[in-house]
């Protein structure tokens, strides 16, 4: 397999030096860049298709087949879905697409593309995939049915894509109002849950928001935190390398901290070094290790969670 990988990367490599006309002594730097890309992509990919799997068997195996339902944009399918009988596959797409357009001019163009082929992927596994009806008690279907449902979108996201548009329409609010994405993500299911209620009844009202619980808690474990927010620190020899790409890469700003390295004897003179820190959404975060991977993998990277932030460069400035 790894010189089938060599050829691919090669030939990747090759392609965008004849695009962008790249002299010939940088060659060696681009191969690394796209095999840098190429690898994550594979593993981006991965999660993608493994969250796909998971949303698709908790809606399958356990939601669907008991007339549950979830918070966000799958919940206002299902709601769909339950009332007028049309295809829960096709209310996927048709709902997510605005949400995927909005994505395109608030996230970025790869970001979209990513997510629209995910929620087509989903749709195709929910339509045509088979899979068994695990259980008909109800409070073991809200439970592991958000947890599935929950798993399959906290993978996507560790992929770089959604396949739920909610927090795509809370980014953008968010960037308009002075509400925070969280805020947003609550006030969107409270109205979801209250349609419930009238739409079918007080009790399958209160398992949805078991189910959302369960969902949101299991993406939570999956992305590792709530937080709307990702506080960076990086410590590299090639830090300048790293800040432009962070600049010019990712559109982000950062800070440079001066500082020295720690790890020495009594009496050691301590090696000075810059330190950068940026602050980015925990959508970014796949990307931002691609772009350090290229230029120094051994870099000490530590990543915090940020409940919110305001100012700078963080809202107004568009993902790219």
């Amino acid at each position: 397999m790894k010189p089938i990988f060599q050829f691919i990367v090669n030939e990747l490599a090759k392609r965008k030096l004849k695009k962008n006309k790249i002299e010939l002594n940088e060659i060696e730097k681009e191969i690394l860049n796209t095999k840098v890309e190429f690898t994550h992509l594979i593993r981006d990919s991965f999660f993608i298709l493994l969250g796909i799997i998971s949303a698709a068997f908790g809606l399958k195996g356990f939601l669907l087949p008991n007339s549950f339902i979830d918070g966000g944009v799958t919940g206002i399918s299902l709601i769909i879905s339950e009332s007028t009988k049309l295809p829960l596959s096709v209310l996927l797409v048709v709902i997510n697409l605005p949400f995927i357009f909005m994505a395109y001019s608030t996230i970025s163009k790869q970001f979209a593309l990513r997510s629209i082929i995910a929620i087509f992927l989903l749709a195709i596994f929910v339509h045509f995939v088979p899979f068994p009806i695990i259980t008909d008690d109800k409070l073991l279907i809200a439970v592991f049915g958000g947890f599935f449902l929950g798993m399959g979108i906290g993978l996507a996201i560790r992929g770089g894509s959604v396949i739920d548009g909610t927090e795509v329409l809370a980014v953008f609010i968010s960037r308009k109002t002075a509400l925070t994405i969280g805020d947003i993500i609550l006030i969107f299911n409270i109205l979801i849950f209250g349609v419930a209620a009238y739409v079918f009844s007080v009790e399958i009202a209160l398992y949805a928001i078991l189910t959302y619980l369960a969902a949101s808690k299991t993406v939570d474990f999956i992305v590792s935190g709530i937080e709307e927010y990702v506080g960076v620190t990086i410590i590299s020899d090639k830090n300048e390398d790293i800040r432009l790409a962070i600049i010019e890469n990712m559109g982000r700003g950062c800070t440079i901290y001066s500082g020295k390295r720690g790890f020495g004897k009594r009496g050691d003179l301590l090696k000075s070094t810059d330190i950068l820190y940026t602050l980015i959404t925990r959508l970014e975060l796949a990307k931002l290790h691609t772009e350090i991977d290229k230029i120094d993998k051994e870099a000490f990277i530590v990543m915090h969670s940020i409940k919110d932030a305001k100012g700078g460069m963080i809202k107004k400035r568009p993902l790219k």
